[in-house]
């Protein structure tokens, strides 16, 4: 195991821990943007659909053990965006900043509805468009507004983890 290895492991759980214990001053009206998406779809983009599919995984197990739902939502909405956006890295150009927000707000819909369409199918009694007006299109909107951001940050962390490793984006 090489020290990309090592280090993608530990970005995943520093940013899933730093999304359940967002500082309530970054909170804004209770919405949080999504950090563990936010980092499925960079992987996605950047490293194909298995390295998404991966950090998917660790991040849904984290979000699902902190936000106490049934173990399995959030793994299982986060690995199908993660390979959904893997697939379609190849045949996008997503260079601009603007793309790659808008990927990431495209992704968190996604997410959102994935998400409550399986809660909805064990509660039928919940309201199913005004949860994904109220909840996913906020967070979704958030997410994408903090997509540079967590973006340069991993870039500038692969940049040099890639440099000692001898490890390229796409193998």
């Amino acid at each position: 195991m090489n020290i990309n290895h090592i280090i993608w492991i530990i970005i995943v759980l520093i940013l899933s821990v730093l999304q359940t214990g967002w500082p309530d001053i970054l909170r804004i009206q209770g919405v949080t943007p999504d950090l563990g998406l936010i980092m499925v779809i960079y992987f996605a983009l950047f490293y194909g659909e298995e390295r998404a599919m991966f950090t998917g995984l660790f991040a849904g197990i984290y979000q699902d053990i902190a936000s106490n739902t049934a173990l399995g939502h959030h793994i299982l909405c986060l690995v199908i965006t993660g390979f959904i956006f893997g697939k379609l890295s190849g045949r996008l150009i997503s260079e601009h900043p603007a793309i790659k927000s808008a990927l990431v707000f495209g992704g968190a819909v996604l997410h959102g509805i994935l998400f409550n369409i399986i809660v909805y199918l064990q509660d039928p009694y919940t309201n199913l468009i005004y949860v994904i007006f109220i909840n996913t299109v906020p967070s979704a909107f958030y997410s994408a507004l903090m997509t540079p951001f967590v973006f340069w940050l991993l870039q500038q962390i692969f940049r040099f983890t890639d440099f000692f490793s001898a490890y390229s984006p796409g193998k």
